[in-house]
């Protein structure tokens, strides 16, 4: 029985829940043991507080117990990526120079949305020093390993909460994505992960990333993360760039139909080498999606590589998250962040309006790219997990991350909601992704593709250790 209440989604939870057959203290004693059992192997945690989490796990038991739900996730246990503030734990954000005391008592608005829906809090996940990379290693934490296999990264920055959810230590986590932060991890590791569409989830304090930055869900099934997007889209007037609410049923909409959907497939936008086995898997996804109904083709977006705009406002963020620490605190940081925000304070006013003029004319192509296409597929990355505490693959060619997430950080510059969702397993074995991007504000249909492929071609395996 065990087995299954590790692998049950959020949802079927619930129904458990509902019908008496398992109790929240039930469900979070199981994941717990798990996490200690397999944790030493993958590092997905960076903080687990069993006291705590079955505390809230017994108030909503008695919640069920009483008839007294509360919101759509009550029991329902979630993990939280170390940068999201949580009242009763400190969030360090993998860094040293962080007062852990200073944190306290405090509640970012997803958090803040969880509570209110009932949730129960089932510990932190690690992430890279302020989230800065699309690995998950830190000189706090250590490195994050792929529960596929625990030689290989898991991503980043939201490495931890993909390698519990991927692990079945969760159902569900927070993630954060600013460059891919979100769907890097999902892919590596096999499971779902969304970024939506900027502003469309509160956040706050504001991220130092500013407008590249989005808080979304990570979790096994699309319908799971439709689930949790009902939940983090709630209002919170501290983020005063979210989007006006327009409390949009993502459950309700994952069931709309793909007959004469206009989807556009890149396996390459245009100017991105890729993993044969990953080019394969995407072109094979084009020929699901048509035989769901909807009308597929092969276009690019017609842009270039945005790599420069996109390093130069990524890297100000990483040097605005240091702005006022001194050299004492610095020499206690990650040394490859160091690196890159002291090149980024060399940086002119017109270096950065300069990207910010390429981010406009992206996102200016993007907006008219959907009004011919409702969709575009692409790869979510174009290789597979590579070697833990790394940056980059062996024999890269370049020293920084971005250069091998070509399919990711674009979407941040346009603020589109983009979807990872699992595509199969290269040769090695290994988990890939496919990437739904839609127009801004139209993460219903991207949920609602990534739900109907997820039904046509599921993604039944599990990694090794779910054997043990």
């Amino acid at each position: 029985m065990s087995k299954e209440v590790l692998t049950m989604s959020a949802l079927a939870l619930k129904t458990a829940y509902q019908t008496g057959a398992l109790s929240p203290v039930e469900v979070c004693n199981t994941l717990l043991d798990h996490v200690e059992q397999h944790d030493q192997a993958l590092n997905a945690w960076c903080l687990i507080d069993r006291d705590t989490t079955l505390q809230w796990a017994r108030e909503s038991e008695q919640r069920y117990l009483d008839g007294n739900t509360q919101g759509l996730l009550d029991g329902v246990p979630v993990g939280v990526k170390d940068v999201f503030l949580t009242p009763m734990w400190p969030t360090v954000k993998g860094s040293r120079t962080i007062d852990p005391t200073s944190t306290l008592q405090k509640r970012s608005p997803a958090v803040a949305a969880l509570e209110r829906n009932g949730y129960v809090p089932l510990g932190k996940t690690t992430t890279p020093e302020f989230g800065w990379k699309g690995v998950t290693d830190s000189p706090l934490c250590g490195p994050t390993n792929n529960p596929w296999d625990p030689a290989k990264t898991a991503g980043g920055s939201s490495g931890g909460s993909a390698a519990a959810v991927s692990a079945c230590m969760a159902p569900m986590a927070l993630g954060t994505d600013a460059g891919g932060s979100i769907r890097i991890p999902a892919a590596f590791c096999g499971i779902v992960g969304h970024k939506p569409t900027f502003s469309e989830v509160p956040h706050w304090p504001a991220s130092p990333f500013g407008t590249l930055a989005h808080a979304g869900p990570m979790t096994r099934t699309v319908a799971d993360a439709a689930l949790m997007m009902q939940v983090l889209t709630e209002a919170d007037p501290r983020d005063s760039l979210a989007a006006p609410r327009r409390n949009t049923d993502y459950l309700a909409a994952l069931h709309q139909p793909m007959k004469g959907l206009r989807i556009a497939l890149s396996t390459t936008l245009g100017y991105v080498d890729v993993n044969p086995d990953i080019e394969k898997a995407v072109l094979e996804a084009g020929k699901v999606f048509e035989a769901l109904g909807a009308i597929v083709t092969e276009a690019d977006p017609g842009f270039s590589n945005p790599l420069a705009a996109f390093s130069h406002l990524f890297y100000s963020g990483a040097a605005n998250a240091m702005r006022d620490l001194g050299e004492r605190q610095r020499n206690l940081m990650d040394p490859a962040l160091v690196e890159v925000a002291r090149k980024a304070e060399k940086l002119s006013m017109l270096d950065y309006l300069g990207a910010m003029n390429e981010r406009m004319a992206v996102s200016e192509r993007m907006a008219l790219f959907h009004t011919k296409y409702d969709l575009l597929i692409t790869p979510a990355l174009p290789l597979d997990a590579f070697d833990t505490n790394r940056e980059v693959p062996v024999d890269w060619p370049s020293t920084r991350w971005p250069t091998w997430t070509p399919f990711t950080y674009p979407f941040n510059l346009t603020g589109q909601p983009a979807l990872s969702v699992p595509l199969g397993l290269t040769g090695n074995g290994l988990p890939m992704g496919l990437q739904i991007v839609g127009a801004r504000f139209d993460d219903a249909r991207v949920l609602a593709a990534g739900h109907a492929f997820e039904q046509a071609q599921p993604f039944t395996q599990m990694p090794p250790l779910m054997g043990s």
